[in-house]
């Protein structure tokens, strides 16, 4: 009798660290290469004043992506799929058409940071691009979704370098956490260009589509929601401690 409890909470620790991924993957592989760098941009433009944007965003964040993940947990259908019943086939294919656009030039921006990351290291990018493109080429065609989400999951450990090299770099602690919970806001435009391009690199529309595809790819239902919706709130935190 004893052993009751301890033992359920156990099996709903190994059960949820079965579901664990989808959340997780899809905050964190959004601090991309261009998300780090507009993060980047906007720490050396504005310093910590744009801090306090983070803490809307997460909640923003957090509301969306439990919103995409609880559809499909209670629908067994991708965002696609639903589209397409609520509003058309005309509406889902210009829709389908923008988010292609959207995805190529990001992309685009992939391979730049693959490049640019690869020849910090002395590694030319006409080496590094077409072994990436490769290895991607190789996941899509001859992997498998649960070997995808393996190779997505590992990659989220790397952004930890993130974490540690912020803390690193001793920042005024009490100047971080004053001006993140003071917001302060300017209208000039460069200012606001900033502010959404943070907001826009941190909520992007891929994210939703492939989270929730992926809850319907693991088979989550209703029953086991709580577990995902534990998965996206962690993600959604990580990746705002990142940013």
């Amino acid at each position: 009798m004893q052993g009751g409890p301890f033992k359920r909470k156990f099996r709903n620790v190994f059960f949820w660290l079965s579901i664990i991924g989808p959340g997780i993957i899809t905050a964190n592989v959004d601090n991309d290469a261009g998300g780090i760098t507009t993060y980047s941009l906007a720490g050396t433009l504005y310093g910590y004043s744009l801090l306090w944007t983070l803490i809307p965003i997460t909640l923003a964040l957090i509301v969306v992506q439990e919103m995409v993940a609880r559809m499909g947990a209670v629908t067994g259908k991708g965002l696609a799929d639903l589209i397409r019943e609520k509003f058309g086939v005309k509406t889902t294919f210009y829709l389908m058409v923008g988010v292609l656009v959207a995805n190529l030039a990001n992309t685009v921006g992939e391979f730049a940071g693959v490049a640019a990351a690869g020849e910090v290291f002395g590694v030319s990018k006409y080496i590094s691009v077409p072994l990436s493109a490769l290895l991607v080429w190789w996941l899509v065609v001859k992997g498998t979704y649960r070997t995808v989400e393996k190779v997505f999951l590992t990659a989220c450990v790397f952004y930890i370098a993130y974490i540690i090299s912020g803390v690193m770099e001793k920042p005024p602690w009490d100047e971080v956490i004053r001006i993140t919970v003071t917001p302060s806001f300017s209208f000039q435009p460069s200012y606001i260009t900033m502010l959404i391009g943070v907001v826009g690199t941190t909520i992007a529309p891929w994210m939703q589509f492939y989270l929730q595809s992926s809850v319907v790819e693991k088979g989550i239902g209703v029953k086991d929601y709580k577990y995902s919706r534990l998965d996206v709130v962690i993600g959604c935190f990580v990746t705002d401690i990142v940013a």
